[in-house]
């Protein structure tokens, strides 16, 4: 039992590891889509964010550069899909799916015309990537049952941006719920005339949003080229952009809520990870194919309507257009 126990730890442990860009793109997308300004280029942000992180962080040797060129990418981005929406009023979807292929394409093009190794950077030192931080008397703890084995596996030895995540999440429900910011963002989600009529300006609302949005993916593609890889792999987001606007979808628009979707997700792939090639008790051995599959799976459940009725905030994705007297 005891053995049962250890080893589903263990999968919970990879599950916060793996969920954690699905948090911090679902939380930047949150944002974005709480202000009514749809962004399906979350997957674009977050590669060219990873991009950016694991360039600066090879050539400097620091982490820190990285991260700040991550969220300089991300944000840049942002910026370019709110100019297209909010201040041309274009359609959000379709500059969401450019900022997707311009990353994509960028990335790729500049990774193998700096570094020539077919669109990736070179691993990364010890001072490029962030360092595991361990709690203290971990090593001490493990020999104690149940608790000594959470404290020191699931709680202690991740990476900084690991528990900047998960804090980002009572911080949004702060900020949303808690503040006046919060209170005109959701309401300019909601009626942007009503927003105006205030004489609060609904453009620079919304790309406050925009700009929080790309923080987040700058965190959440940092995460994925100097946290959890030691460098930038061509197209590393793989689809998580996707999964992580389902998750938001699945959450129904609240932080709590996408945070317990995202663990399902990094739990799922993490499942996929360990019982991968092995015999499952009374199934047998299950193809690797679906494993990995599973979270793609479940993106698909999730969006043909199988969690009630999910009900956007009522102008997202509609460009305002202010009235004139």
């Amino acid at each position: 039992m005891y053995e049962i126990f250890s080893e589903q730890i263990l999968i919970l442990d990879s599950a916060i590891r793996l969920s954690v860009p699905l948090l911090l793109a679902c939380l930047a997308g949150l944002y974005s889509e709480r202000a009514g300004v749809v962004d399906i280029g979350l997957e674009g942000k977050m590669l060219g964010a990873a991009f950016g992180a694991g360039a600066v962080a090879y050539v400097t040797g620091n982490a820190w550069l990285g991260l700040l060129a991550g969220i300089a990418v991300s944000v840049a981005l942002a910026l370019i899909h709110g100019f297209a929406s909010i201040t041309n009023r274009g359609n959000q979807i379709v500059s969401g799916v450019a900022i997707n292929f311009l990353a994509a394409g960028l990335t790729a093009v500049l990774g193998q015309y700096w570094f020539s190794r077919g669109g990736k950077t070179p691993p990364l030192t010890d001072g490029g990537r962030f360092p595991e931080i361990d709690f203290p008397f971990a090593e001490q703890m493990m020999d104690v049952p149940v608790l000594g084995l959470i404290y020191s596996e699931l709680l202690s030895g991740h990476r900084l941006l690991v528990y900047i995540a998960f804090l980002a999440v009572p911080l949004t429900w702060w900020i949303l719920f808690r503040t006046r910011f919060g209170l005109r963002l959701r309401a300019v989600g909601e009626s942007p005339a009503a927003v105006d009529t205030a004489g609060i300006s609904v453009s620079w609302l919304r790309y406050r949003a925009v700009i929080a949005c790309g923080i987040l993916c700058g965190f959440a593609g940092s995460y994925l080229s100097i946290a959890i890889s030691s460098g930038f792999g061509l197209n590393m987001t793989a689809g998580k952009g996707f999964i992580a606007l389902a998750a938001l979808i699945f959450a129904k628009w609240r932080p709590v809520s996408a945070m317990y979707t995202c663990l399902l997700f990094g739990y799922l792939e993490a499942f996929a990870i360990n019982y991968e090639g092995k015999e499952i008790y009374l199934i047998g051995e299950v193809p690797s194919q679906f494993f990995q599959a599973l979270p793609y799976i479940l993106t698909v459940i999730l969006l043909a309507g199988f969690i009630g009725k999910a009900i956007p905030p009522k102008a997202a994705g509609v460009p305002y257009l202010k009235e004139r007297s």
